[in-house]
C-alpha cells in the first residue's frame, strides 16, 4: 500500500512537471485569481529577494507541519511556487502524502510573473 501510495505521488509530481510552458503558470493565477492559498516555498532569503503579493512564506521542508499548525484544511485550494518548480513538487508530495486534495504547483516564481504581464496585455 505504501508502495502504491508513493508511486501515486511521484506520477502526480511528474505530471505537474510536464504542463506546457505557459499552461501551468495560466492554470496558476486562475487558482489564484479565484482565491487560492498561494504559498512560495523558497528560502527565507529567496523570499525576501521578492515573491508575489499576498503569498505565504513556509519553506518546503516545514510545509506539513506548518499547515497543520496553522489549522489550513486539507480540502483547501493551494498554489505552491518556488524557482523553478522543484521544491514546489516535493511540498506538493508531502502535502498529498498527507491528505491534503486541492494542491497545484504553480512552478517557478519568473514564469509566473512573465505570465502575469502576458495576461495583462
Amino acid at each position: 500500500m505504501k508502495i502504491l501510495s508513493s508511486l501515486i505521488l511521484v506520477t502526480a509530481s511528474l505530471f505537474s512537471l510536464q504542463l506546457q510552458a505557459g499552461e501551468q503558470e495560466s492554470k496558476a493565477w486562475e487558482l489564484i485569481e479565484t482565491g487560492s492559498l498561494v504559498i512560495d516555498v523558497r528560502t527565507t532569503e529567496e523570499y525576501a529577494q521578492g515573491h508575489l503579493a499576498d503569498s505565504l512564506h513556509i519553506p518546503y521542508q516545514q510545509i506539513t507541519s506548518q499547515l497543520n499548525n496553522q489549522g489550513i484544511r486539507k480540502d483547501r485550494q493551494i498554489v505552491l511556487y518556488c524557482r523553478s518548480g522543484r521544491r514546489a513538487s516535493v511540498a506538493e508530495a508531502a502535502l498529498r502524502q498527507a491528505g491534503y486534495s486541492n494542491i497545484f504547483n504553480g512552478g517557478g516564481l519568473e514564469p509566473l510573473l512573465k505570465e502575469k504581464l502576458l495576461l495583462a496585455n
